[in-house]
């Protein structure tokens, strides 16, 4: 049979699309389905089946009719006997019966009626192609070509017939792209849209840095250096702190290149932005030094309060302008890059600063007897600056000394301050009962109703983080809106008036050592007690049996394992008590029984130790 419209239609699809072969049949066998029941007016409730044969192009129809013996009403739902016997044999009238109804002229009519749908159906299959793999792509440099330029954004070109959009705000301040111009960018996200994949691309991002760097430098790309931050305002300048993984690679160098070929290539890319790269370093004073460059750094001192970083830079009169930059660049850059609040004063502004510092705090100028004997000359030195005489290096020199003794002893001032607050704070928490911590607050019956509102509504929900603040902060909790001083009072009281149960474990550690030290009293030779055995070996002695109970298995309260328990005899008990008459031991009264002590035959030692027994309060019962 020769090829009809259909196969030719295949086979262009096929090979101009390259999509898969059973995507293309699918989208014509249903487009098919669609155009029979538009063709001959089919309800939709009728099941329809089309089939294809990719051979030929030969599409047939199929569809659910009901065998009728006599005549036929509507050909479109009814079939007769004989012809449907001809499909099955066994079929009976009434039945419902799949048979083949291709119209006469069905491969022209298809042809023009259902090329719409499967163009519908193929542009679907492009689309999710896209997606998927520009979804992979999120984070990757891209190239395309400039298709359209207006007041929103570029439309660029990209593989697979895809469109990316770069907006105003994604692109390199000043740089002037043309129709037709390749660029590369960087995936910034992708979304699905009504009319395919929503491609939002970048040359701005700090990450189209970091790509083209990758591909640069191999070094970063086989992870022999690392780029740990970025810092970048597009267009016209960026730092980059690197580090090297293993030893002996220069990491600066590397990434600059022989003669700076690779960082030339990057900044020729990024429209001439100058970028300045730098060494990483884990101390946080040689790191922000290196991120202030190209200015020289006469000192940095930090200070850290309440999660606020703040690095103080002194720099000289002549690089102050060149630590700051144009507009502040280089100090805005080198705070996004290091990650801490970086304030820049000159020599002359921090020594005058210091020396304000020294008069105003007598205790600091007690604490640096050298830099009180050099406030005359550094005031006599900042008078000469500001009457605009010169001033000698030397002179530099001991401002520069004089600020540094002074910033250093007043973070050493901070931190001892945050030491003792840390202390406090430790004590504060150590006087609160654990046991407080797992009480909810509405066990503090004491409380009033109103006040036991503000402080659920504050966050408060155990009695221990109640107690805490109480002891560390009480400011904190009078502080509160509706908390006066009666409040605290009826608080304090009602803290006070509570009790908190010992931790079990603790009790029974106790327990166990002070009858194993009873044991190695009871059970020493008459002889080497009272003078060979001092407390303290004694009590060693104590610690090593416990241990070892510990070692052999599960320990009761009284320090006897259980196995050991079951095994023994009444007689042994007895035969114990005579034997310890017999020594007269002072520990006895007057009836020759110890206070107190119970005595058992232990197996794991061979001999007849002592148990103390412990009265508990609030029971008249006895636990051993």
């Amino acid at each position: 049979m020769a090829k009809n419209d259909f196969a030719l239609a295949f086979n262009e699809v096929l090979e101009e699309k390259q999509l898969a072969k059973d995507v293309v049949i699918s989208a014509i066998e249903s487009a098919m389905v669609s155009a029979y029941r538009r063709a001959v007016g089919a309800s939709t409730a009728q099941h329809v089946e089309a089939k294809l044969n990719p051979e030929t192009g030969v599409v047939t129809v199929y569809a659910e009719k009901e065998v009728v013996e006599d005549s036929i009403v509507d050909e479109r739902t009814e079939v007769l006997l004989d012809e449907a016997r001809k499909v099955q044999e066994d079929v009976q009238p009434g039945d419902m019966l799949l048979v083949e109804s291709t119209p006469a002229d069905f491969g022209r009519v298809a042809a023009q009626t259902a090329r719409q749908v499967i163009q519908q159906r193929i542009r679907e299959a492009e689309r999710s192609n896209q997606m998927e793999y520009y979804q992979r792509q999120e984070g990757e440099i891209v190239s395309g070509l400039v298709q359209t330029i207006n007041a929103t954004g570029v439309t660029i070109g990209l593989d697979m017939k895809a469109e990316g959009v770069m907006p105003n705000n994604q692109r390199i301040p000043g740089e002037k792209l043309k129709l037709h111009d390749r660029v590369r960018a960087v995936v910034m996200e992708v979304k699905d849209g009504t009319r395919g994949p929503q491609i939002i691309l970048s040359r701005a991002h700090r990450n189209f840095l970091r790509r083209l760097m990758e591909n640069e430098v191999p070094e970063i790309y086989h992870g022999i250096v690392e780029i740990r931050a970025i810092a970048r305002e597009p267009g016209a300048r960026a730092k980059v702190a690197v580090s090297a993984t293993q030893p002996g690679i220069d990491p600066v160098g590397a990434c600059v290149g022989m003669k700076g070929v690779r960082i030339q290539a990057i900044v020729k890319e990024l429209h001439d932005e100058k970028i300045d790269i730098i060494q990483w370093d884990q101390d946080p004073v040689v790191y922000i030094q290196k991120a202030i460059s190209p200015a020289r750094v006469s000192g940095v001192y930090l200070a850290e309060e309440e999660g606020a970083r703040t690095a103080t830079v002194v720099v000289g009169e002549d690089q102050l302008s060149l630590a700051i930059g144009r507009d502040g660049q280089n100090a805005r850059l080198a705070a996004k890059l290091t990650g801490w609040r970086i304030d820049i004063k000159s020599l002359t502004e921090a020594s005058s600063d210091a020396l304000v510092k020294m008069q105003n705090d007598p205790e600091l100028a007690a604490m640096l007897p050298t830099a009180q004997e050099q406030m005359p000359q550094v005031e006599e030195i900042l008078t000469k600056k500001a009457e605009n005489r010169p001033v000698m290096p030397e002179e530099y020199t001991l401002l520069g000394q004089f600020v540094d003794r002074v910033e250093r002893r007043m973070i050493q001032v901070k931190e001892e301050a945050s030491r003792v607050e840390d202390e406090r704070i430790s004590a504060a928490q150590a006087d609160v009962p654990a046991a407080a911590f797992n009480m909810p607050l509405e066990q503090a019956t004491g409380l009033k109703e109103h006040i036991f509102n503000i402080l659920t509504e504050a966050g408060y929900e155990t009695i221990g983080q109640l107690m805490f603040d109480m002891k560390a902060n009480a400011n904190k909790v009078l502080g509160l809106a509706g908390i006066g001083s009666k409040a605290i009072q009826n608080i304090e009281e009602t803290l006070s008036g509570l009790t908190f149960p010992e931790p079990e474990a603790v009790a029974v550690k106790e327990e166990v050592v002070e009858a194993v030290a009873v044991t190695t009293e009871v059970t020493a030779p008459a002889e080497e007690t009272p003078t060979a055995e001092k407390p303290a070996e004694r009590k060693k002695e104590a610690k090593k049996v416990v241990e070892k109970e510990e070692e052999d298995g599960e320990v009761s309260k009284d320090g006897v394992s259980l196995d050991e328990l079951f095994q023994m005899k009444p007689e042994m008990f007895q035969t114990a008590g005579e034997g310890e008459d017999e020594s007269g031991d002072k520990k006895k009264d007057k009836k020759g029984k110890k206070k107190g002590v119970a005595l058992e035959f232990d197996e794991a030692l061979g001999e007849v130790v002592t148990r103390k027994k412990h009265k508990r309060s609030g029971g008249g019962e006895e636990e051993w």
